[in-house]
């Protein structure tokens, strides 16, 4: 890695085949996993976890996109997400995707009108707010008021309004709970309490003609952020899991109903590490200072959604030794380059004696990194991406940049922001 210039977010491929091994091996045998493009959408990452079997799911036009050329038919995608616009409705159809989750009688009665327009029929798992949260949440997805899912009590009090349309097809639930969970008995207890409901609508269902065939358990399966740690050990998770599923939906083998679960940050979390290099040193008021070239911009724009903790880069000496930093002797205030005071990673990290020049690292940020940071943001330059085979050592870096850039304002299109 000491030949990759700074900022760079480095993925490893390696890592990335590991955690998707290990969660596979923590998930009943007969499960599906589909993989949460929001978590990273790096072409190299998503090139690897169809390799390995994982399927998409997307939330927006932009991930579909990244799914297809990475090489997932469309059939193999999950396209979800609370509101929908009829564009991108009609453009997945037209791009051959056939399944969707709903979350309303208008969102089934949306799919309706849309598919039918084209002659064609879709599938859609209804998504689910359960009536209570479970422990161990990192971010609550149900058991509250959400823009996600149809609340169970509604679903069972109207289940006539959620049944199947002449061109869209209830054909499962879709009963994400929480993010997050670093507990096998937390992950459980969810697994559980989902089943259950899945268990009552599927009855309540029934009656009106609904044939539940798919169960997405969603996910939650936690993984260290911008901090040390290794992966979270989730082999204990089979037995227990497929001891439920025995119990709740007993002979779903023999009537073809398909499990499946979700993961994002558990499969790339691990993969990635931002590099980023020492500006300034000084001390101010008598706090130590450190001055990066990457802040808010590159790593943690979303700290209003609670997302992110205060952050501790560690030297990386030469750029490739990010477990073993030097003994601490700072404890400083660790800041980027943005002018704004809000550009600060830590008030009081524990560091070692740095200079200008100096890199440091922050591990574990294959997830919600750069695509989910303040890029544009006081118009800095983006760090690069690079990618890296742990594998296959002999590989060279594979070095990527995104670029933004403005398009001209007219008014008829308005401001709009392209990608490069």
């Amino acid at each position: 890695m000491s030949r990759i210039p700074t900022p760079a977010y480095v993925y490893d491929l390696a890592e990335v085949r590991r955690n998707h091994s290990a969660l596979r091996d923590a998930l009943p045998a007969d499960s599906g996993v589909y993989y949460s493009l929001k978590a990273n959408a790096h072409p190299s990452l998503l090139r690897v976890l169809r390799e390995q079997g994982a399927s998409p799911e997307v939330c927006s036009s932009g991930e579909l996109e990244a799914a297809l050329v990475a090489g997932w038919p469309a059939t193999e995608v999950l396209y979800s997400g609370p509101g929908k616009r009829d564009e991108e409705i009609g453009q997945a159809l037209r791009a051959g995707v056939r399944q969707f989750s709903v979350d309303s009688p208008h969102a089934i009665e949306q799919m309706d009108r849309i598919a039918g327009r084209h002659g064609i029929r879709v599938q859609c798992l209804l998504r689910i707010n359960d009536d209570q949260p479970v422990p161990g949440q990192g971010l609550a997805m149900t058991g509250v008021a959400s823009q996600f899912g149809a609340d169970t009590r509604w679903v069972l009090r109207e289940t006539a309004r959620f049944a199947d349309r002449p061109h869209a097809e209830i054909i499962g639930l879709h009963l994400y709970m929480g993010t997050n969970l670093a507990e096998t008995e937390d992950l459980l207890g969810q697994f559980e309490r989902s089943l259950r409901t899945a268990k009552s609508l599927r009855a309540a269902l029934t009656e009106h003609g609904v044939r539940l065939r798919v169960f997405d358990l969603g996910g939650g399966f936690g993984a260290p952020f911008a901090s040390a740690g290794e992966r979270i050990d989730f082999s204990a998770l089979r037995p227990g899991l497929t001891a439920l599923l025995d119990e709740e939906l007993p002979g779903r083998n023999d009537d073809g109903t398909r499990i499946v679960f979700e993961a994002g940050r558990y499969l790339v979390g691990t993969a990635g590490v931002l590099l980023t290099s020492v500006l300034d040193v000084k001390q101010s008021h008598g706090k130590d200072v450190v001055v990066l070239e990457s802040g808010i911009n590159h790593l943690g724009g979303m700290p209003g959604l609670r997302r992110l903790p205060p952050l501790n880069p560690r030297l990386a000496l030469d750029a490739t030794d990010v477990a073993a930093p030097p003994p601490a002797v700072l404890d400083a205030l660790v800041t980027g380059p943005l002018c704004t005071p809000l550009d600060t990673w830590s008030r009081a990290a524990k560091l070692p004696e740095l200079r200008p020049g100096d890199v440091l690292a922050v591990p574990n940020v294959g997830a919600y990194g750069l695509s989910a940071s303040l890029v544009a943001f006081l118009g800095h330059p983006l760090p690069i991406e690079a990618v890296v085979d742990g594998d296959d050592p002999d590989r060279a870096p594979e070095v990527t940049r995104i670029h933004l850039t403005r398009t001209t304002v007219t008014a008829d299109t308005g401001p709009t922001l392209g990608v490069k």
